[in-house]
C-alpha cells in the first residue's frame, strides 16, 4: 500500500542565510526593486520583513487602554526570503557563501569575496 505523505519530508528546513539588519533588495513581487533593511526573520515560515518594502494597509480598532488610535495604518507585510538578496558593500546584489577560519564561520559575499558584517558588528 503506497504512503500518501512523506512526513520526513513535510518538516525539512531550509538553512536561512539572511539575518536581522542586512541591507537587502527585493528582486520579486510587488516591492520589486525596493532596498531596505530586514526588521526581522520568521524562520519557521521561511519569511522577512523588510523596511519600506510590501507596504499594506492595515485597518486599527482604537484601544484607549493600550494607547492605540484607531483608523488605517499603513505597514510592512512578510517577503518569502526567496523574494530577497542581500547587497553587498559594493550595492550589488549577492548570494551569500562561507569561509572557516580558525574556529569562526564567516559570511561573505560571493560577488566579491568581501565579509558581510554581522549583527553585532553593527551595533
Amino acid at each position: 500500500m503506497p504512503r500518501k505523505f512523506k512526513p520526513a519530508l513535510a518538516a525539512k528546513t531550509s538553512k536561512i542565510k539572511i539575518k536581522r539588519n542586512d541591507q537587502v533588495l527585493v528582486i520579486a513581487g510587488k516591492s520589486k526593486g525596493v532596498t531596505g533593511r530586514v526588521i526581522r526573520v520568521i524562520a519557521d515560515k521561511n519569511r522577512v520583513l523588510v523596511e519600506g518594502a510590501q507596504m499594506i494597509k492595515k485597518h486599527v480598532k482604537a484601544d484607549p487602554n493600550r494607547r492605540i488610535e484607531g483608523g488605517i495604518q499603513e505597514r510592512e507585510a512578510t517577503i518569502h526570503i526567496s523574494n530577497v538578496m542581500l547587497i553587498d558593500s559594493e550595492g550589488k546584489k549577492t548570494r551569500i557563501g562561507y569561509k572557516v577560519e580558525g574556529e569562526t564561520k564567516i559570511r561573505i559575499a560571493r560577488s566579491n569575496g568581501a565579509e558581510i558584517a554581522t549583527v553585532a558588528d553593527k551595533k
